[in-house]
């Protein structure tokens, strides 16, 4: 009679002397007290490939600018499965000290196209004179088919401007002023006259310096004693 082979296959979980089972090493010859290591995968003790994560607000930085998002404008984009989405939002920044710049910035998600935005609009900043908290003389900004009047005004009058405008101005720290746009309503157009006219200020010592002449001798009165 042919004898019968068992393999380890049949014997899997089969109880031997001892309290052991077939499994490839049974429980008595591991030592006493231990366990099997756990694999440490994504979010376990090993924290994964990249170790700990860090949370995201461990990366924002503290800035002591100035931040106005003017716009958001959605593109949509078809394409063959259908349409794609992106956007690109306006945004002024500025130190409320004299300082100013504005920028776009394009992205899939509204708070990645703000912080490119951001970002471009500090690299492109300006310095524009200012006396007291006015601008020096009137002047109109232009850009395309928008123009911009801007005013000095009293101390106590406040900004009076559109939305577009008035973001510039807030972050720019111009706290009296008078505006009206006479061109287009279109907000890039409105911010780009905007910075156009305040990059066209010039203050007395400037002027006075330019003419060779003392301060004195130009007959300059302003609004506000800088």
């Amino acid at each position: 009679m042919a004898e019968e082979t068992v393999g380890a296959s049949n014997l899997e979980g089969t109880s031997l002397e001892g309290g052991a089972t077939v499994e490839g090493q049974t429980t008595a010859e591991r030592p006493a007290g231990s366990e099997r290591p756990r694999r440490g995968g994504r979010g376990g003790e090993r924290g994964g490939r990249g170790g700990p994560r860090r949370d995201r607000g461990d990366r924002d930085r503290t800035s002591d600018h100035v931040e106005n998002v003017i716009a958001i404008n959605r593109v949509a984009k078809v394409v063959k499965g259908g349409r794609r989405f992106s956007f690109n939002a306006l945004v002024a920044v500025g130190d409320g000290k004299g300082k100013v710049g504005i920028a776009t910035g394009k992205a899939n998600e509204v708070s990645e196209a703000v912080r490119k935005a951001v970002d471009a609009a500090k690299r492109s900043m300006i310095e524009l004179p200012r006396t007291g908290s006015t601008i020096p003389h009137e002047v109109v900004g232009e850009h395309g088919a928008g123009r911009v009047l801007l005013k000095p005004a009293a101390t106590g009058t406040g900004v009076i401007a559109g939305g577009p405008v008035r973001a510039v101005l807030e972050c720019a720290g111009i706290t009296d002023i008078l505006t009206k746009s006479l061109g287009s309503t279109n907000p890039h157009n409105m911010v780009r006259a905007t910075m156009h006219g305040l990059g066209s200020l010039v203050s007395a010592r400037q002027v006075a310096r330019e003419r060779g002449v003392e301060l004195d001798q130009i007959a300059y009165k302003p609004r506000q004693e800088g």
